[in-house]
């Protein structure tokens, strides 16, 4: 877009989406750029649905757990909340009134809770933030197997979504299953996902299908679009719920 176009864009309908990513591994047969392909391919279904400003996607997260991993670059989690802050500010200083983070990596979403909170004592434009609403419900209604310890990561729903939207980007005949042991430390120490899977996968990617992923999207699209509504009727109001 020009400078002419997204001025156009923001007098009609004056919210804007970020969708945030991450570079790390996601199994044989996913590329490192999953969670931001995710994060924009959901965001852009969004932004048509609602009229919202699309921004760029954030391809950089917090991704300590890979990091011995090749490709993978990953932001310290104060970082991710800067960097948020920053676009919030940079936004509202032409007319947004309310930011919609779209986040494709879990790891992000203490930085993205805390970086709404912050700016909600910092500036005068409310920020909401979505982590693929209603999850663990999308996941049963729709997935065949069974998630490892209720975490997403290069598994059926993932690659569903990817068939969806990016299917040239997917390599089913290279998908394995893998449900790694948990340790007993696992979560109360500096035990990480890098440690424990040989494949990268946790979960069974073989199961996913496009349906799937089309079924799943056009959830969560419907859940973010009236959320960005309320949130945008509650700017226009001057009231913040976070």
């Amino acid at each position: 877009m020009t400078r002419d176009k997204v001025e156009e864009a923001v007098g009609r309908f004056p919210v804007a989406i970020l969708p945030l990513g991450a570079t790390e591994q996601h199994g044989p047969h996913l590329p490192l750029g999953v969670d931001t392909l995710l994060a924009e391919g959901l965001a852009r279904l969004v932004a048509r649905e609602t009229g919202a400003l699309l921004l760029p996607a954030v391809p950089f997260g917090y991704s300590w757990v890979w990091r011995e991993i090749p490709g993978t670059v990953s932001l310290q989690q104060h970082h991710v909340e800067a960097v948020i802050k920053d676009a919030a500010y940079s936004v509202s200083r032409y007319g947004v009134k309310l930011l919609a983070l779209i986040n494709g990596h879990e790891a992000n979403n203490a930085s993205m809770k805390y970086a709404a909170r912050e700016l909600q004592d910092e500036l005068d434009m409310p920020v909401i933030y979505f982590f693929y609403p209603e999850l663990a419900q999308v996941m049963e209604e729709h997935c065949d197997s069974r998630s490892w310890h209720g975490m997403i990561h290069a598994c059926e729903f993932e690659t569903s979504l990817m068939l969806a939207l990016y299917p040239e980007h997917v390599r089913m005949e290279r998908a394995v299953a893998e449900y790694p042991e948990k340790p007993a430390l696992y979560g109360n120490s500096t035990l990480s996902l890098g440690e424990l899977s040989e494949s990268g996968v946790y979960g069974d990617p073989t199961r996913a299908t496009a349906e799937k992923g089309r079924r799943m999207l056009d959830v969560f699209v419907k859940s973010i679009s009236a959320g960005i509504r309320e949130g945008f009727e509650l700017a226009q109001g001057g009231g913040q719920d976070r």
